[in-house]
């Protein structure tokens, strides 16, 4: 069977998608004030007061068990939430990780606690986590990390660094894919995953501001780091497995389609109010359509495997790569129109917040296709799932 003809066509189930009337209620009441070219920033924004207003009405740790304060709901209901969330463009990116996969991965790998100790506090909005994968000089390729936790009486010593680390300088904590025996010849064998609490004594968070002024990428060195010996997630050497599949959930979901959301809905909003939009610009708007349509629909099937246990990671993959395809080219080609429309009638016709929404998309759309694994490689993934090599 080919990766084309295992996506079936799914439609969000009805528990799922009876959520959507209360989200949309509560982001319509809390979220729509804030300026658009604010809110184009979702999930890189950071606001620790929403994302604790989401864990008081139980919007945080859907899935989880309700030992570790969860809410047991099925993973369509967290899918609903996070799509509406993206389409309002709401500041959710203090808890997002840690919600998606994080937590995830330690109540399916961690000890009882571990469980006890972090899920409830994400669950809550309180706790916030980030992912410690790409390093300096290895691009893409994850087999070939350097950073080292080395076994001693106390646990583990941490030397290393990561790179384009979301969100570091405001999180509590992070997991890590470290060597934890063998080298980086060893590809897969010895990998490890750990939690590191960011205050520990040895590590350094250094922001990176990207072209828009935003600091959301960061570097973060360790330095003879002390950890303790539960901070090991799961079995040593078993961090491969782990964190492969971790990555189809970071790449399927409507975060992959809906980081220009904001802006094409800005967009659409300016040409309802034209007499007659024009042709290009209705042209435009039907394309977006027509390939944001199939896209969302490959997200949810990709959900509906998830769901199922499996570990869709090329149907991820491609989700990804053609969804951060779509988010560019709407920036690309409102960015278009715009020009065109400043050359016939000149900037006076154009609402200044959709330039503002604009001018941010576009410095920050280059990332698109970087973040959560880069074009190149997720492609070749692909080529792979589809016996093209």
């Amino acid at each position: 069977m080919s990766v084309m003809d295992s996506l079936a066509l799914t439609r969000i189930p009805a528990e799922g998608e009876a959520l959507r009337a209360e989200i949309r209620a509560f982001l319509q009441s809390t979220v729509t004030q804030i300026p658009a070219h604010i809110r184009a920033k979702s999930w890189g924004g950071y606001s620790p007061e929403f994302s604790r207003a989401l864990g008081t009405k139980g919007w945080l740790g859907m899935t989880f068990p309700k030992a570790y304060g969860g809410s047991e709901m099925g993973p369509f209901a967290r899918y609903v939430l996070a799509e509406e969330l993206l389409n309002f463009g709401a500041p959710v990116g203090s808890h997002w990780i840690a919600d998606r996969q994080s937590a995830p991965l330690i109540i399916k790998y961690g000890t009882e606690a571990q469980k006890q100790r972090y899920v409830p506090g994400v669950a809550r909005g309180e706790t916030y986590m980030c992912i410690g994968m790409s390093e300096p000089g290895a691009g893409s390729d994850l087999a070939s990390v350097k950073t080292r936790a080395v076994p001693n009486e106390q646990g583990f010593v941490l030397n290393g660094q990561k790179i384009w680390t979301t969100n570091a300088q405001h999180c509590h904590y992070m997991i890590a894919l470290v060597r934890t025996s063998g080298s980086s010849e060893d590809r897969h064998k010895g990998l490890s995953q750990v939690i590191v609490d960011l205050k520990l004594p040895g590590v350094t968070v250094r922001p990176i501001e990207d072209l828009s002024g935003d600091s959301h990428f960061c570097e973060v060195f360790f330095d003879n780091v002390q950890l303790a010996p539960d901070a090991l997630i799961g079995a040593e050497g078993q961090g491969w497995e782990q964190v492969t599949a971790e990555l189809a959930f970071e790449r399927s979901g409507p975060e992959r389609l809906f980081s220009s959301i904001v802006l094409f809905d800005e967009w659409l909003a300016f040409l309802r109010t034209e007499q007659a939009p024009r042709a290009e610009s209705l042209r435009l708007a039907g394309q977006v359509f027509t390939r944001l349509a199939p896209l969302r629909a490959m997200s949810v099937a990709v959900q509906e495997k998830l769901v199922q246990g499996q570990s869709p990671i090329v149907e991820a993959a491609l989700v990804k790569d053609q969804g951060t395809v779509l988010e560019q080219y709407i920036a690309t080609a409102i960015a278009d129109d715009v020009m065109s429309r400043e050359a016939e009638e000149g900037a006076a016709q154009l609402p200044p917040e959709l330039l503002r929404t604009l001018n941010y998309v576009s410095l920050v759309a280059p990332s698109f296709t970087l973040r959560g694994g880069t074009r190149s490689i997720l492609r070749g993934m692909i080529a792979r799932g589809l016996g093209l090599r």
